[in-house]
C-alpha cells in the first residue's frame, strides 16, 4: 500500500494538509527566531547565525504555503 506508485498524479498527502502544516512551521520558525535573538545578541558573534537560520526557514515555509495556496486556486 505505501510502496504503490500513484497513477492519478496527485501528491502523497490528501488535499488541505500542506497549507496548515506549512503555516504552523512558518510560525514555529519565526517564534524560535524571535526567542533566540536576545541570547544571540548578548553572546558571541557566531551565535547570531541561529536566529538568521530560523528566520530563513520561516520565510521558506511561508513561501511554500503561498505556493500551495496558489496551486489550489489554479484550475
Amino acid at each position: 500500500m505505501g510502496n504503490e506508485s500513484r497513477r492519478d498524479g496527485g501528491s502523497a498527502f490528501p488535499d488541505g494538509f500542506a497549507i496548515p502544516i506549512t503555516g504552523l512551521l512558518a510560525f514555529l520558525f519565526a517564534l524560535m527566531a524571535g526567542m533566540s535573538v536576545y541570547p544571540a545578541l548578548s553572546g558571541s558573534p557566531g551565535d547570531i547565525a541561529l536566529p538568521i537560520v530560523f528566520g530563513a526557514a520561516s520565510i521558506i515555509s511561508f513561501r511554500l504555503r503561498q505556493r500551495y495556496i496558489a496551486a489550489q486556486d489554479a484550475p
